[in-house]
């Protein structure tokens, strides 16, 4: 197996749901000790781990959570901790052999230590250091310190582990519906805590279910650099005919999974309630996204096994006009043409025909733009190809399918001829003309750069062969004008790190702020294709400057539109301003993507008479 530490660093792990929560489903009741099984029951603890492993975990943990002197004394165990601790560990290990890593768990003491309790911290600390012992000589590859409300107490768990051993120590946490410690102690206070007495990776685990953790992790996120890990409950427990029965189903804890792994969570699994299949959804999740950086960057998902496939991957220049093009580095210029509202796409194909004679590159077919509804992007970009003669760059959004949907659009379209694709993410249906529909976001932009990525090697979203890849060139978005710069300067390098072959940024104004974004991804730098868009009037750019995110218009061009005084002029004066941006980035960029509001190609003819075309 790699080193954990090495692949934690790069790769989303999986990690196992509840050992106590299938035992008991498998006819164990709570008055057993369920450490002890390691010892009179071994095949049913494998079977639990089989399951596991099969539904996608890549960490197994020992059944070993309550195996210390202070919870097994009571029953007359404590005497055969360590072998208890030994025990389980082997087990775990027979099962996972080099398909899984082994997690040592350890919970807490069941009593009370100093300051509150009579217990010493250093009766703690050596309680620790025995299961410890027995979990080492048994073979785990790591240490999971799970499920801890004190932080004293998980002090000493740290201090006793690591004085045995300097193997991977995650200390998870666990909280109440307050989002807070049982003792009150809050996420700010014990996150840096962990990290300073050494832990390798942090979080939370136990007690509530996903959205709540959700909350938690998203403020763990801001305040620590180190991994993080979410092993929420399958929701809160209920008592159905004298069984506790959790009833968070496999599917939404799959989509909260996709959720943390979204904001920078690389390791997950599951704790109380949560059985094989809800890992399975878990792993599910994970086919399309993997955390990369320190701030929660996505990277190609990396199995633990990965059968290699010998495939002719299509080069770029390969692929599309507009790729050998890229390949070539000449300036590509692209026109934004909108789909009709209805079935009837002959205007925009004539609209087509125009930007083809006047020597654009490609048409730009948005998806649902602002959450409209619209004909199918797909089936405008085809009748564009077909009857035009001119490629089209085919933006995909991620809002309206699943997972599965969207690979079998991507096949489809490959089929069809389109090669040129947009990956992005789309706006909420809130946003749009049908508020009440509902989204799915089974994944994100980054995430569809990883689906169509796989395609291009020749493998499908569960890392299956198949046949002839495909050869898309893959674009995404950008925001130079993002609020939050360095979130979308993280995001662009995820995007870049995925496989993204060219970016179109948000329509460019402020050309500063282009500069600034260019100078922050230089060194993640691919072609980028700079948003035009020629303002149709003063209310256009008011909406531009107030309602799209990331379109920022100086007041200074604002102030030029205020002073056109007919419709006419102010679409003029929209030319002009559009021209001169033209003109500014030329130099800067590698293309320009320029919009067609409200379908007006005489404008954009008039921008582009700059460029000599």
């Amino acid at each position: 197996m790699q080193d954990f530490r090495e692949f934690a660093e790069k790769n989303i792990v999986i990690f196992d749901g509840a050992m106590g929560t299938r035992l008991y489903e498998k006819g164990v009741y709570i008055n057993r000790v369920y450490d002890e099984l390691n010892l009179s029951q071994p095949a049913l603890v494998q079977e639990v781990h089989r399951e596991y492993l099969a539904a996608g975990a890549m960490v197994l943990e020992t059944n070993t959570f309550g195996a210390n002197r202070f919870k097994l004394n009571p029953h007359g165990l404590a005497d055969k901790l360590e072998f208890i601790n030994f025990q389980a560990a082997k087990i775990a290990r027979e099962v996972a052999g080099d398909r899984a890593w082994v997690a040592g768990a350890i919970g807490p003491l069941g009593i009370r230590i100093e300051p509150w309790g009579k217990t010493s911290i250093e009766e703690a600390e050596e309680a620790f250091t025995e299961q410890a012992r027995g979990l080492l000589a048994g073979g785990v590859d790591l240490f999971i310190l799970e499920t801890f409300f004190d932080l004293n107490e998980i002090h000493q768990a740290i201090k006793a582990v690591r004085k045995l051993t300097d193997k991977p120590i995650i200390a998870s946490m666990t909280i109440n519906e307050d989002g807070n410690a049982l003792y009150g102690t809050t996420v700010d206070v014990f996150t840096p805590k962990l990290e300073s007495w050494g832990a390798d990776a942090i979080g939370l685990n136990c007690s509530v279910g996903p959205k709540t953790m959700f909350d938690a992790i998203e403020k763990m996120r801001a305040l620590t650099n180190l991994n993080i890990i979410a092993q929420p409950n399958a929701g809160l427990p209920k008592v159905v005919d004298g069984r506790m029965i959790y009833l968070c189903n496999p599917e939404y804890f799959g989509e909260y999974a996709r959720r943390f792994f979204q904001l920078g969570v690389r390791m997950v699994g599951g704790c109380c309630g949560t059985t094989p299949e809800h890992i399975k959804w878990v792993a599910n999740s994970a086919k399309a996204l993997s955390p990369g950086g320190k701030g929660g960057s996505l990277q190609q998902f990396k199995q633990v096994e990965n059968v290699e496939v010998n495939v002719e991957v299509v080069e770029l220049s390969q692929k599309s006009t507009l790729g050998k093009k890229l390949a070539d580095k000449k300036f590509v210029v692209t026109a934004e043409l909108t789909p009709p509202k209805g079935c009837d796409p002959e205007q925009v194909i004539q609209r087509a025909q125009q930007l083809k004679d006047a020597g654009i590159d490609a048409i730009n077919i948005p998806d649902g733009p602002r959450a409209s509804a619209r004909l199918s992007p797909l089936a405008m970009s085809l009748l564009i190809e077909q009857r035009v003669g001119i490629e089209t760059i085919l933006h995909y959004c991620c809002r309206d399918r699943n997972i599965l949907g969207i690979q079998s659009d991507l096949l489809g379209a490959y089929a069809l001829g389109l090669r040129n694709i947009l990956a992005i993410t789309g706006d909420p249906p809130k946003v749009g003309n049908y508020p009440q529909a509902t989204a799915v976001f089974d994944i994100d932009a980054i995430g569809l750069v990883n689906v169509i990525h796989r395609l291009n090697h020749g493998r499908d979203l569960g890392n299956n062969a198949i046949g002839r890849p495909t050869g898309f060139v893959c674009g995404v978005g950008a925001n130079p004008g993002a609020i939050d710069l360095d979130l979308e300067v993280s995001r662009f390098e995820w995007k870049v790190d995925a496989g993204a072959e060219f970016a179109i940024t948000q329509p460019v104004f402020d050309v500063e702020l282009l500069e600034r974004f260019l100078d922050r991804i230089s060194h993640v730098r691919i072609p980028i294709f700079a948003g035009i868009w020629p303002l149709a009037s003063l209310k256009n750019a008011e909406f531009m400057n107030n309602e799209v995110p990331g379109a920022a218009v100086p007041e200074h061009l604002l102030q030029r539109m205020r002073k056109a005084d007919t419709i006419e002029a102010q679409r003029e004066e929209g030319v002009a301003i559009a021209r001169e941006a033209l003109e500014r980035v030329r130099g800067l960029v590698d293309g320009v993507q320029i919009s067609v509001p409200f379908g007006r190609v005489d404008n954009v003819l008039k921008v582009i008479e700059v460029l000599g075309r």
